[in-house]
């Protein structure tokens, strides 16, 4: 879950503004942006962009809600050990089943933990994610070219 997460964070970082640049790039290079084409273009270079920024965040997701799973079963095995140590001793012995009972909480402490703290970093990259994908789509105007640096001294005065 981790690694998804530093990778996502990594691209996030180093790798997604090169893509803006590219894509906005593109766009700007285009004569026509008014047309029924153009604007399909432009939403193909919107998607582009989110589809990248998007990448992993459901496996993310999906691992998040392992997590808590992983911990129950975790639980499990420590309270099979638990009822084991009472088949044998024939009682309920409670310095044999302490380890039973440690081994049972301590998988669900670490699930939960995992869980809590991938669910908040997930959050953020999907808030992240999402933003960042409205601001590319305001960057990419349709209608005409973008105004030249000349025309807007000349609005200016």
């Amino acid at each position: 879950m981790w690694t998804l997460i530093f990778e996502r964070l990594w691209y996030f970082r180093f790798g997604h503004r090169a893509l803006v640049r590219q894509v906005i790039d593109e766009w700007n290079a285009r004569a026509d942006r008014s047309s029924w084409r153009a604007k399909q273009i432009r939403r193909m270079l919107i998607s582009r962009v989110q589809e990248r920024l998007d990448h992993s965040l459901l496996l993310i997701k999906t691992v998040v809600a392992l997590c808590p799973l992983l911990g129950l079963l975790g639980t499990v095995t420590g309270m099979i050990e638990v009822f084991d140590v009472m088949a044998i001793a024939g009682s309920g012995n409670p310095r044999a089943m302490a380890s039973g009972v440690s081994k049972a909480t301590i998988p669900t402490m670490a699930g939960m933990v995992a869980a809590l703290s991938g669910l908040l970093v997930s959050l953020q990259l999907e808030r992240f994610a999402r933003n960042e994908g409205e601001r590319v789509a305001e960057q990419l105007v349709p209608g005409g070219p973008p105004p030249s640096p000349a025309a807007e001294e000349n609005d200016a005065s």
